[in-house]
């Protein structure tokens, strides 16, 4: 068949079909019925005489071929948003546009303020809307344009997203101030005695203070796990608990703050986004906007 001749609408399904693994997500992305995109993929599997997509436990995985072709069928489709791109302008202070943000919740204490704060000064029209999806989801989300940026940890990697550091804080223990060791120095001895507050959106598992109490052969006593920050000052108000907590998020509350009496990794920030929007005005705009808001920090 000449390539004069080919839809290329086809590709967009193609890369709908490679990015979401499923004809029913690819579908979902694309605004069409599934025996669309079925239709669409017979056509292709004709223009190529391969399958392109086989159906596994893992879903619709491609073939070698469409392994060999997504790079170049991505920077095509790429160029043409680019074309669209460049004729539409983004003016901030006057766009009206929603964006929707996976962030994690130490991303959404220590950013959104900040950045809400700015956005109503330089971009009033812009509303942001902010979820939290399984990370195993978020490349796919991205893929189909149901999320446009992701601010969390180093942890999210998928060869579709670019990213680049937004932060690094260091963690400290937190307590009431009526605590007996509000106004002292904080001692590993001291540390290891008490009963921890450990929160994090896992639902198990060790986290960065754990592993680097680990290192040195030493282990915390955790009372009690939260999956969320939400009752953590109430908690520690109205016990003998403490807490080891990012440095940014402590200073929400009004509680004593103590440096670590060990050495343990920072929490690390990064904002992630899909490639295929690299050169999107309006989410270049807002990646840059993010990063300096951060910066500064």
């Amino acid at each position: 068949m000449s390539s004069a001749k080919i839809d290329l609408n086809l590709f967009t399904v193609f890369d709908a079909i490679y990015s979401q693994q499923s004809l029913t997500r690819a579908a979902g992305v694309l605004h069409v019925s599934q025996p669309a995109v079925s239709s669409s993929l017979a056509k292709l599997r004709s223009i190529f005489d391969d399958p392109l997509f086989v159906r596994t436990s893992a879903g619709m995985t491609p073939t070698p071929l469409a392994r060999q072709l997504v790079g170049t069928v991505r920077d095509s489709l790429k160029n043409l948003d680019n074309c669209v791109a460049t004729r539409i302008p983004f003016d901030p202070s006057t766009a009206s546009r929603t964006f929707r943000i996976h962030a994690t919740e130490n991303a959404e204490i220590i950013l959104l303020p900040t950045l809400i704060t700015h956005l109503k000064q330089s971009a009033p029209g812009i509303n942001l809307e902010v979820v939290f999806i399984d990370r195993r989801e978020v490349a796919y989300e991205m893929a189909s344009g149901n999320v446009h940026l992701a601010f969390d940890a180093p942890l999210l990697s998928h060869p579709e997203l670019a990213s680049h550091p937004l932060l690094s804080d260091d963690y400290v223990c937190v307590m009431q101030a009526t605590h007996p060791l509000s106004t002292e120095i904080l001692t590993l001895e001291q540390f290891l005695e008490q009963e921890h507050i450990h929160v994090s959106s896992r639902v198990k598992g060790a986290g960065h203070v754990d592993l680097a109490l680990r290192s040195i052969g030493c282990k915390r006593r955790v009372a009690i796990r939260l999956q969320h920050y939400a009752a953590l000052p109430s908690l520690l108000a109205q016990s003998k608990f403490i807490a080891a907590v990012p440095a940014t998020v402590a200073k929400h509350w009004h509680l004593v703050s103590r440096p670590l009496p060990f050495d343990s990794p920072k929490l690390e920030l990064q904002l992630f986004w899909h490639k295929s929007v690299e050169h999107d005005p309006a989410l270049l705009w807002l990646r840059q906007f993010t990063m300096k808001l951060a910066q500064a920090h």
